[in-house]
């Protein structure tokens, strides 16, 4: 298969085409397409939760020289650091970490201390948009663990699409999956996975702005709870080819 040469040349109508082909098809399939068509212009964000660390396995299988990246915004949990650390153990790969320009306290010098108990959406775009679209600068696709049953948001994820927001095209192999399937991924593949999610966490992002759910609560009702805020802004755009 050809390999695209710039996003010039791409094509929505055609990415929801084969979005509505791979309806039918195995997010592996979604994954070795796009490794085909986007070799060395493709990176898999992970920010090691189930259904990344899921998709760092299918990635690991068929081609582990994609570039696996997560945003480390200086809020991450120890536990996630410490699946990080099993994960690159267990595939060989070279987790790469993407940082905000600036520190926490630079941030709290022009800011104000703790930004994200008053403006998360700043912070959000500080810690995590700004760094990830100067990520995805240097990449013509990128894959994400995003399901359409995770929020409202979500709703109409395509497996291929248009990234309107970062300018290239997305994956979202896991989209048509619910968690059952994830974790019966997980369990079968023995995939090390976060310790948080065995104590109610199913949805972890930074350590301030993420609490553990109770039983009956929206899974990521632990995220942002104290707002009225369910996407950091690296997905709030998600939907078919435009």
């Amino acid at each position: 298969m050809d390999v695209i040469q710039t996003v010039a040349e791409i094509d929505p109508a055609e990415l929801e085409h084969l979005s509505n082909g791979f309806e039918v098809k195995t997010p592996q399939d979604v994954v070795r397409w796009g490794v085909d068509k986007f070799r060395g212009s493709l990176t898999l964000a992970c920010s090691f939760g189930a259904e990344d660390v899921a998709l760092v396995d299918m990635v690991a299988r068929i081609d582990p020289s994609v570039t696996v990246f997560y945003l480390d915004t200086d809020y991450l949990f120890p536990e996630t650091f410490e699946v990080r650390d099993r994960i690159v153990e267990r595939y060989g790969i070279r987790a790469v970490a993407v940082k905000p320009l600036l520190t926490i306290e630079e941030q709290a010098s022009l800011h104000g201390q703790d930004l994200f108990a008053r403006q998360p959406d700043v912070c959000c775009r500080i810690r995590k948009v700004e760094p990830l679209r100067r990520h995805l600068g240097g990449f013509q696709a990128w894959i994400t663990g995003i399901r359409r049953d995770q929020a409202p948001t979500r709703a109409h994820a395509g497996l291929v699409e248009w990234d309107k927001v970062f300018n290239l095209v997305k994956l979202n192999p896991l989209a048509r999956w619910k968690s059952e399937d994830v974790w019966a991924y997980i369990r079968s593949h023995n995939v090390p996975y976060n310790v948080l999610h065995d104590r109610n966490y199913p949805s972890i992002g930074c350590y301030p702005c993420t609490r553990q759910v109770k039983p009956g609560e929206d899974p990521r009702a632990g995220r942002w709870a104290n707002f009225a805020k369910k996407e950091c802004g690296l997905h709030t755009e998600t939907g078919p080819a435009q």
